[in-house]
């Protein structure tokens, strides 16, 4: 019984170690974004962008099936064209940087639902809480540069709500509504270079 055990275990780390990816994917920073856009004053909304982030892929497939990736943003790089607010998203009001610096994203699932357009799951950690999110994305395929490399190329977008991670800062206008919104819309584009 024991050396059967021991033989099923040995075959499926050998299945794990075969099935696993082994073509890395680099982040091409020139051509990529990650944006968020928020209500405000429910009339409008304000937009901003992380520009410090790192982001790593693994996928064999043409179709990106099988892709494994994550994501690391830092807090101290957001960036909504206002320096005042940008302090304020920093403090303990928001993202409170100086206990929670990062957000990062790893991903669990990448699923074709038809053509282009695919759902990614994955676990989404900021301000300390880590939520199992779902998002939309579209694959943009992959290609020839004219520089000899081969480049990938997804877009991820959904909306996630704040408070479920904590971020719940707000004011209350004299009309009841809020000032800010409680869903964040997030964009990102993402240009990959194979390793």
């Amino acid at each position: 019984m024991k050396k059967t055990i021991t033989t099923g275990l040995l075959v499926l780390a050998m299945f794990g170690v075969a099935s696993a990816q082994n073509t890395n994917w680099n982040i091409d920073k020139s051509h990529s974004s990650i944006n968020f856009a928020v209500d405000h004053l429910v009339i409008s909304e304000t937009t901003g962008k992380f520009e410090d982030y790192t982001v790593n892929a693994k996928s064999d497939k043409t179709d990106f099936t099988d892709v494994v990736f994550d994501f690391t943003a830092q807090i101290n790089s957001v960036n909504t064209d206002d320096a005042k607010r940008d302090e304020h998203l920093k403090s303990a009001d928001f993202f409170d940087e100086k206990n929670y610096p990062v957000i990062t994203f790893k991903s669990k699932k990448f699923i074709k639902v038809k053509g282009n357009a695919y759902k990614v799951t994955g676990n989404l950690t900021m301000h300390g809480v880590t939520k199992t999110v779902t998002l939309s994305a579209k694959f943009g395929g992959i290609i020839k540069d004219p520089w000899g490399g081969t480049r990938a190329g997804l877009k991820v977008f959904g909306e996630i709500d704040r408070y479920d991670f904590g971020l719940k800062y707000n004011s209350v206008l004299e009309s009841g509504g809020l000032s800010i919104g409680q869903m964040i819309r997030i964009t990102c584009n993402i240009e990959l270079i194979k390793a």
